[in-house]
């Protein structure tokens, strides 16, 4: 499944209208109709079953929700083959959003009310009120209904144990804890290393090696507050280490961080060369739209240079998902090529937009990755690969 100058999409892709309307119970209209009969005819599906639930227009039954999700999540995958990539997945149908949703399935969480994450996106937060214990499988259902229609193998991303804690409130373990002494400061590092390693262990591992019994073998932990709280890098690796455990060789795993300064996961990150395969960062937000392969043309991609000596796969980002300027073919392929230099081989170099697309329109998105898969066969040529 695994080779040289690998294509994936990150994880998130936006929904489409007549998906989102239907779960709110807001009143569909003819452009929401017209979009899902002209994706479908774009995807060669046939949609008659879609289009008949949706000529509703509002007021479905649950069963028809169902169908609804089931639908959106085929059309994400098939766009995704469509646009030539090596490994699909739906881009989160199936979920609210990253948070909200893994921790309405985990014991020992109260929700407190919304607070704002970037933009105009906010997201309901919780406190750990007792220690976390899986309710239900997350993600199960969804690998499986996505591997039953998908003509390609297929990823899985997870939100990883440091970004769920990180995110919430402690109400739990800090019980007691005093603030503002030497003693209480370790007691807080001793405290938040505890709610990490039962979090690992008794939610994300579990998730992760139920997908791997179903069959999964490319699964990708994502955690942007990876590098929130420096002093806390190594509780970061410790608890991918855990989420892991005895998965260790038998997956591919990788692990996505956003936005971020990447030097602070220096050296720490060589305590996880052989559990985790493949880091993805995001380069293409900070490097120019110029073509060429020197350093100065491709400065946003200088982490590279420290990411080689460690053993993994540099994912890099080439696309800018804040944008809907489509990058042309040939700044794909130099920006490949100069992370091809930097890491001394194409079998350590897997190419992906820098994060999710879910910003931008599906039509973006679509034209985006199309030209993401046209610049990776440029640089292939280049490299004599193809």
């Amino acid at each position: 499944m695994i080779h040289p100058l690998f294509t994936h999409e990150i994880g998130s892709l936006a929904k489409p209208n007549w998906r989102v309307k239907a779960m709110r119970n807001r009143p569909l209209t003819d452009q929401d109709l017209d979009d899902a009969q002209e994706w479908g005819k774009f995807l060669d599906l046939e949609t008659e079953e879609l289009l008949e639930i949706l000529q509703k227009r509002q007021n479905f039954t649950p069963e028809e929700k169902q169908k609804i999700v089931w639908y959106s999540s085929l059309m994400a995958t098939r766009m995704l083959e469509k646009a030539g990539l090596d490994v699909v997945y739906d881009g989160e149908q199936h979920r609210v959003e990253m948070y909200e949703y893994p921790i309405r399935r985990i014991e020992g969480f109260q929700f407190l009310g919304h607070v704002r994450s970037f933009d105009n996106k906010y997201y309901r937060k919780a406190a750990v009120q007792a220690a976390p214990r899986l309710k239900e499988l997350y993600h199960l259902h969804e690998y499986q209904v996505i591997q039953s229609f998908a003509t390609k193998p297929v990823k899985i991303p997870m939100t990883g144990a440091y970004t769920l804690v990180d995110w919430s409130f402690d109400e739990f373990y800090l019980r007691g804890v005093e603030i503002g002494t030497r003693e209480g400061r370790r007691h807080r590092r001793e405290a938040r290393a505890r709610f990490l390693h039962d979090l690992a262990t008794q939610v994300i591992h579990p998730n992760l090696k139920a997908l791997y019994d179903a069959g999964a073998r490319f699964l990708q932990i994502d955690e942007p507050a990876a590098t929130t709280k420096p002093d806390e890098i190594d509780l970061f690796f410790q608890s991918l280490e855990d989420s892991v455990g005895d998965l260790k060789g038998k997956v591919f795993f990788s692990v996505h961080i956003c936005f971020s300064d990447y030097r602070l996961l220096f050296p720490a990150i060589q305590t996880v060369e052989g559990i985790i395969r493949e880091f993805h960062f995001e380069y293409a937000n900070r490097d120019t739209r110029e073509l060429g392969v020197d350093d100065r043309k491709r400065r946003g991609y200088e982490i590279l240079k420290e990411l080689v000596k460690y053993d993994f796969i540099a994912g890099v980002g080439v696309l800018d998902v804040h944008t809907d300027w489509i990058e042309p073919p040939e700044l794909v392929r130099d920006r490949v090529l100069y992370a091809v230099e930097q890491m001394g081989t194409p079998e350590r170099v897997f190419v992906a937009p820098d994060c999710g697309l879910r910003t931008r329109t599906w039509k973006v998105a679509y034209e985006k990755l199309r030209n993401m898969v046209e610049g990776v066969e440029l640089a292939k040529q280049a490299l004599g690969l193809s």
